[in-house]
């Protein structure tokens, strides 16, 4: 038996805002969309993506999942992210090497140091 990831679902109160707010982020391409549903993925054949899907019970507590983004230049993407509507926010991480922002709903995401250089072959 195999298993293919196919999405990380994200329930929200605004599907298509959440999901429009990451797309962008993100640079992914949207892939459905109707009044309850919204997916997004790095290319319309590329696995896996995210569905941001309706739930209008409001969110109680801390988030148990959240995602980590290694980015080429940590301080031009948080810049950007911040730009686009993210904000900072304090889990307690303290001093750390990454930096935690919060999407527009308050789902927490980090956005790590840069890339590691890979040795050359």
């Amino acid at each position: 038996m195999t298993l293919e990831w196919r999405h990380v679902i994200v329930h929200t109160a605004d599907p298509a805002g959440l999901g429009r707010w990451w797309a962008e982020a993100l640079g992914w391409v949207v892939v459905h969309s109707s009044e309850d549903e919204f997916a997004i993925r790095p290319a319309p054949d590329r696995l896996p993506g995210l569905e941001f899907i309706r739930l209008d019970e409001p969110r109680q507590g801390k988030s148990r999942l959240h995602l980590d983004f290694v980015p080429d230049d940590q301080d031009a993407e948080v810049a950007r992210l911040v730009a686009l509507g993210a904000r900072h926010v304090d889990i307690g991480q303290g001093e750390q090497s990454w930096v935690v922002l919060a999407d527009p709903e308050g789902n927490e995401f980090c956005v790590l140091g840069r890339r590691r250089q890979e040795p050359a072959s």
